[in-house]
């Protein structure tokens, strides 16, 4: 069986770590209500935060909703998720979207996000072609 919990290293925890995400972000990813920055950190696993403020979701009950829906959301894709920091930052609108469309939204934006980190990684096909081609000559 396989581990779903979410302990504290699979969270952005401190200031800096939050910060770093919004200056540094490399993906970004968005859903109804919802927007996922992203960048790539050495740890190997995701690490995520939420920032959900009264401002855009006014009751308590709809921000822990909304935070536990997204902690499960990532504690269930955490394999197949790259090695990056999340923020994902919630827009106004997002509560009144029903807990099935949230998750299946959720994981959407987790899938776009694996997706973009992984042609991000990839060496693109026009730097391979031209090392063949010159390798092609030198033998030629």
């Amino acid at each position: 069986m396989t581990c779903l919990t979410f302990p504290r290293h699979y969270r952005l925890l401190t200031a800096g770590d939050y910060r770093r995400v919004f200056d540094t972000a490399v993906y970004k990813v968005h859903g109804k209500g919802l927007m996922a920055l992203a960048t790539p950190n050495d740890l190997g696993h995701p690490r995520l935060g939420l920032v959900f403020s009264k401002k855009n979701v006014r009751r308590a009950v709809d921000r822990n909703r909304l935070k536990r829906l997204a902690r499960e959301s990532v504690r269930h894709s955490q394999h197949r998720l790259p090695g990056v920091d999340i923020v994902l930052l919630a827009r106004r609108g997002v509560n009144e979207v029903d807990n099935d469309t949230l998750h299946r939204q959720l994981f959407g934006m987790w899938r776009r996000l694996e997706r973009e980190a992984e042609k991000s990684t990839r060496p693109s096909r026009s730097s391979t072609a031209s090392h063949s081609s010159a390798a092609h000559q030198r033998r030629g």
